[in-house]
């Protein structure tokens, strides 16, 4: 049993905060050797049921669930920050001959351990993320998540055409690759496996048809692709799938659409494709950083809950320009606010936080067991410094309200305001 003071943030049902300013987290490990929470509240009404134990005090600091990425590229990690003139030109120039560079498995090591180090430096917990099309770049990134006990999904991207050398996969290979590292990797510890079409136009019907008939026989893993992030890349798909009524329908026909699958972007959407993604139960991974920098354009928020489907934060490294969630939160504070021609949405505190935590968790179907600090969730949270700048401090002090304190993190947070980040209650 660990008992920690501190004020305390938390996740009702309907996605509002649960906010203590004096509160008590208790966690419990269990005979799986995984911490959970089994208590959280204010310090005055708990404090005497947990007498005699412990207590790590945190004054002035504030416990918060680990923070959820909902899509992230670790092979992209070094080439963040490298200009382009958009998504299709940034892809050819800097990812794909980058990537070809995990067909080396020193390499791989050595760049996810920068990338976990990197993410937990950040407060995120739990990662979907990309590998590449190597095997050898999926056994490197679950192998250091499973060293550290980190909740983790990931899986070999798919690539059979419209791709160099070095990334291009064979398409009976990459499914025989696929299904293996399935077995290996899949429910091993806190370990996800993820089947991962890079996107539509670079896949042939082949591959995606076997992608498919993967997902059918493996229910409980993931999937995750990309799909409407730019408008060139629409009438490329579109070209290439002239059989499908849109370019996200192309996943459905293939059995890529259900629970468990996360699509990034998601940005030129109609009603039709809401409503595939409401019926289906697939969920989109919304990355503002990349958005903005790539000028791909605005997710549309009032669409998505006009129609109702499921949504999260994600950070996109390396499209996107930082680890921090509080870095992607801002921007997606600009996006709701900006990028609403009609509606003029402004996305309230509380609101993105969710998005970035226990909605990220909801997302991907595993709410209820990371991104949130509710009991019998796993034990993944961030300590916070409010003081971690001196204009932090000036500003978190003048609070006067929690949507206040939490968008003053946001606005002027960064990896400094991350004192301490803990995997299933282990710093």
């Amino acid at each position: 049993m660990n008992v920690y003071r501190a004020a305390l943030l938390r996740f009702a049902d309907d996605g509002s905060a649960v906010y203590e300013s004096d509160g008590l987290l208790a966690t419990e490990r269990g005979p799986d050797g995984l911490a959970r929470v089994v208590a959280a509240g204010p310090w005055a009404a708990l404090s005497a049921t947990y007498a005699g134990h412990p207590v790590t005090h945190w004054p002035d600091r504030l416990i918060a669930p680990g923070f959820v990425d909902l899509h992230v590229h670790y092979p992209q990690t070094d080439v963040i920050g490298s200009p382009a003139e958009g998504l299709l030109p940034w892809l050819e120039h800097y990812t794909f001959p980058h990537e070809s560079r995990f067909a080396d498995p020193a390499y791989c090591d050595a760049v996810a351990a920068f990338f976990l180090d990197e993410l937990q430096r950040n407060g995120v917990t739990t990662p979907l993320a990309f590998a590449t099309s190597h095997p050898a770049s999926v056994d490197a990134l679950m192998g250091a998540a499973q060293a550290r006990g980190m909740r983790l999904i990931t899986g070999k991207v798919l690539q059979d055409r419209h791709s160099p050398d070095g990334v291009r996969d064979d398409t009976e290979q990459s499914l025989r690759d696929t299904e293996a590292l399935i077995r290996r990797w899949h429910g091993v510890d806190r370990l996800g496996y993820a089947i991962t079409p890079r996107f539509a136009p670079t896949s042939t019907p082949a591959q995606l048809g076997g992608a498919g008939e993967l997902a059918a026989a493996y229910p409980d893993v993931w999937i995750q692709s990309h799909v409407a992030e730019n408008r060139d890349e629409i009438r490329w798909a579109r070209e290439l799938f002239p059989q499908a009524s849109s370019y996200l329908a192309v996943y459905d026909d293939f059995g890529l659409m259900r629970e468990r699958a996360v699509y990034a972007h998601c940005i030129h959407f109609d009603d039709e494709d809401r409503a595939r993604m409401r019926g289906t139960g697939a969920a989109a991974a919304v990355s503002p950083t990349s958005n903005l920098f790539l000028g791909s354009g605005f997710f549309d928020y009032a669409g998505a809950d006009r129609v109702g489907f499921r949504y999260g934060l994600a950070s996109d490294v390396g499209g996107g320009t930082s680890f921090s969630p509080f870095h992607t939160m801002l921007a997606a504070y600009y996006v709701g606010r900006e990028g609403q021609t009609k509606s003029g949405l402004s996305l309230s505190p509380q609101h993105l936080w969710w998005q970035h935590t226990a909605g990220a968790a909801q997302a991907l179907g595993l709410a209820g067991v990371v991104g949130n600090l509710q009991p019998g969730c796993e034990a993944d949270f961030v300590v916070l410094n409010p003081a971690a700048t001196p204009l932090l401090a000036r500003r978190t002090q003048a609070a006067r309200t929690l949507d206040e304190l939490l968008f003053a993190l946001i606005v002027l947070g960064d990896d400094r305001l991350v004192e301490r980040t803990l995997l299933a209650g282990a710093a």
